[in-house]
Parts: C-alpha cells; sequence; structure tokens
C-alpha cells in the first residue's frame, strides 16, 4: 500500500432515532397513548424521516507519519470518526483500510477492564495493539514515572479516580508506540498541570514519526502539532488541507452569529446616556482593515466610541476599562481633549497594539468624564473583544498560559565566563 497509514472511503454511520416508551402512572394517560397509536398507524414512516447521520461519505488518505487535525464544533462527527477508526463502532456503509498497529485514547480509559490493576491493564493494552510482552517491559517504568499511579498501580483501576484513571491510559497510548495513534479531547480531563505534560508528549510523539490523529478544540495546540487538517460539519468533510488557513477560516465561521464586536444606536432618545451625553455606537475594529478575520494576540485592533455631546462647549473625555471574562481589570486608558467641544457627535479611537493581552474574552466599561474628574456616565458595552491564540509553538506547553497580558518582550542571554565559583562548586561536586 506504500506509504499509506489509513485509508476511508465513504465512511457513513447513521443512527436511528427512535421513540422510547412512555411509562403510564395513571389510567388518563394509558387511554391517551392508546388514541394517539391509532393515528400514528396510518402515518407514513421511512427511516430518513427518523434517522440522524453522525457521519456521511467521508472518504481521505493519511500517510505514514502525518500528524493530521480533526476539528469542529460539537456534533459534527468527529469522535464518531475515530471510534469507526478504531473498529469501536461499525460504520452504516463505507470502509476503512488501516495499515498499521493502533493505539486509541478516545474515552477516559477506553479499552481498560475495571477489575483489572494498572499494572494487569498496562500489559493488557499493549497485547491489545499487537506489542510482545519484552516491548511493553522497557516502556513500563516510563509509563509508571509519566502517570503518577504508582502507589496504586496494584489496585483495580474502578478505584482510580478519573484524573487518575486518564493519567495511566494517556501514559500507556502515548508509550506503547503503535504505529497509528487516535487522540479525542480526553486531555481536557486533567488540571492544567496534567494537560501541559501530556500536550509537551504529544509534541514528541508528532516529531516522533508515527501517524496521528488528533481532535481538539484547542486550535493553538492543532496549529503547533498538526500540518493538516480535517474540519468536520454535520458529519461530512467541509476542508482537508493545510493546518493554518483551514484553522483561520474555521474560527471565523465559529465567531459568526455570535459576533458582538458591535452595538449602535441610531435614535438619540433611546440611547444609553443622560441629558448631557448619548452613546450613539461602541464597535471593535482591527487596524489592517480585514473586517471578516478574527482577532489574534497578535492583532493590532481599536475600538471606536461614538459619543453625542448634548451641552455645547463642555469638557468631556472617554475613559476605557477593559476586563477579562474572569472580571479582572486587564487596564485603563484615557483620551483627554485639548478644549471644550461644541454640541454634536464624536469619535473617540483608543489603538491597542498586538503581542499585549492574553487570549479570552473581554469586556469593555466606557465611562464619560466630565472636566477631567468628574465621572457623569459608566456604560457596560455589550460589544466585546475575543482574542484568539493561534501562533504556532515550538515548545511543550500549548495551552493558555497565565496572566492578563502576554507581551512579546526582548530578552538577552550573555556568557559571563566561567568564574571561580563554579569551577569550585563542579569539583566539589565530583567529589561528594
Amino acid at each position: 500500500m506504500g506509504d499509506i497509514a489509513i485509508r476511508a472511503g465513504n465512511l457513513s454511520k447513521r443512527y436511528n432515532i427512535t421513540m422510547g416508551k412512555r411509562r403510564h402512572d395513571t389510567l388518563r394517560d394509558q387511554i391517551a397513548d392508546g388514541l394517539k397509536s391509532l393515528f400514528r398507524r396510518n402515518r407514513r414512516s421511512s427511516l430518513g424521516e427518523n434517522a440522524f447521520w453522525a457521519l456521511k461519505d467521508v472518504s481521505f488518505e493519511i500517510k505514514e507519519g502525518e500528524v493530521v487535525g480533526i476539528i469542529g464544533q460539537n456534533g459534527a462527527g468527529k469522535s464518531t470518526l475515530l471510534k469507526v477508526l478504531s473498529q469501536i463502532v461499525v460504520p452504516t456503509y463505507g470502509q476503512a483500510q488501516i495499515y498499521g498497529r493502533v493505539g486509541s485514547l478516545l474515552e477516559v480509559g477506553t479499552g481498560f477492564h475495571p477489575e483489572l490493576t494498572g499494572r494487569e491493564n498496562i500489559f493488557l493494552n499493549g497485547a491489545i495493539i499487537g506489542m510482545k510482552k519484552e516491548e511493553i517491559r522497557r516502556q513500563f517504568d516510563a509509563i509508571v514515572e509519566f502517570a503518577e499511579v504508582e502507589k496504586f498501580l496494584d489496585v483495580p483501576v474502578k478505584r482510580y479516580s478519573s484524573g487518575m484513571y486518564v493519567r495511566l491510559a494517556f501514559a500507556v497510548a502515548a508509550h506503547l508506540q503503535p504505529e497509528i495513534m487516535f487522540v479525542d479531547e480526553v486531555l481536557a480531563v486533567g488540571d492544567a498541570a496534567f494537560q501541559k505534560k501530556c500536550l509537551g508528549k504529544m509534541g514528541d510523539v508528532a516529531k516522533g514519526g508515527r501517524t496521528v490523529l488528533f481532535v481538539s478544540h484547542n486550535m493553538t495546540a492543532v496549529n503547533s502539532l498538526c500540518d493538516r487538517v480535517l474540519w468536520l460539519d454535520r458529519g461530512t468533510i467541509v476542508e482537508d488541507g493545510p493546518t493554518t488557513p483551514i484553522v483561520t477560516r474555521y474560527m471565523e465561521k465559529s465567531l459568526k452569529g455570535m459576533d458582538s464586536s458591535e452595538e449602535s444606536w441610531d435614535d438619540i432618545t433611546t440611547a444609553p446616556g443622560n441629558d448631557i451625553v448619548r452613546f450613539h455606537g461602541v464597535r471593535v475594529r482591527r487596524q489592517d482593515g480585514r473586517l471578516s478575520d478574527p482577532l489574534t494576540m497578535q492583532t493590532p485592533f481599536q475600538v471606536e466610541i461614538e459619543c453625542w455631546n448634548l451641552v455645547d462647549n463642555t469638557q468631556l473625555h472617554v475613559t476605557l476599562h477593559l476586563y477579562t471574562a474572569e472580571g479582572i481589570i486587564a487596564f485603563t486608558t484615557g483620551g483627554l481633549p485639548e478644549r471644550p467641544m461644541p454640541a454634536g457627535l464624536f469619535r473617540s479611537v483608543c489603538y491597542v497594539p498586538g503581542d499585549l493581552l492574553n487570549s479570552g474574552l473581554h469586556r469593555i466599561v466606557v465611562l464619560i468624564v466630565k472636566n477631567t474628574n468628574s465621572v457623569i456616565y459608566r456604560h457596560e458595552s455589550g460589544a466585546s473583544i475575543n482574542i484568539l491564540d493561534l501562533n504556532h509553538r515550538d515548545f511543550a506547553y500549548f495551552g493558555r498560559e497565565p496572566g492578563v497580558v502576554q507581551p512579546v518582550l526582548n530578552w538577552k542571554t550573555e556568557y559571563l565566563g566561567e568564574g571561580l565559583e563554579v569551577n569550585t562548586f563542579t569539583r566539589k561536586l565530583q567529589f561528594e
């Protein structure tokens, strides 16, 4: 088969949606349901009306050593595809050909027997993917060390917490060196430190020449680990190709319909404000004018605030407070007018550079200040700023770093020489 690791042809999976039989607690319920059933018998029914296609005519080829991300909204068919490829689920029609040993991490503890101990399940999983006992023994210590479950190794896994379960499951899948590896969004189960550790290991696996199918909603991880993505929507492939442009288009579409980057009022009588000032609009824009592209951590953007000044010759200025989704204030900034303003419509624009804010949703609060010291109106804007982290990373961690800001700062490291202290300390260690 040459260098092909996975070949799928017209893979489809249909689930029949049927109404469950209702429990009848009273005689009235039984009579009513009996009457309804008389009418239902006369209705035309077809399989298509009660069918849900989780996958529909999905075809693709994946070469040996490719790391492919599978992206899409919840319910797009991503997990179903991996289950079909793993032979956990039988397709309705179509076929898939797999050339190589497969290791799957689709759900917490997939392939584990709850009555067996952690030790026994390590050997069981290795045997399932076709490894010899000696191969498993060589990796055994590394698996246990990674999973951090040494104290509980001889305890049945049914007594493990979900965190311990997934630690061991991932350690087995990552260390037993299958030729093809399927990983679903199971990494979200663990804590932040565990996710960091697992994503680092995923990076090692991706660079190790193994074929990987990686389902995740972490677009930073997908963008950094995968050279290619399959974008699924409603069970079909929307796009199949290079990662970065497809992930960008996917995020653009995902944000549409919940775009809250602008709010405006055309009627001054109903606009928020008071007898001195009224709001006309608040909007967020990329500085490069590409309105359809999402904001990333590297994108310079601007916040435009338009207000009606209702009192002639009044000195007003706008102050912007930016909050994270957790309610932590990221920064405050304001612009002072040089002189009192005439009555009319004004626009104030705040320019925010790229490589400043962390990813995530940010709320806007606008204060209108009179004479530089008196807040006359506070507006909690319905417009928000959703900053995405789509930057490619070459290091181990692909999650969200802590902090309100994530500035790109210059660093310098220089060699200062060995020094007497270093030599003395080195010799001391050697003698000890």
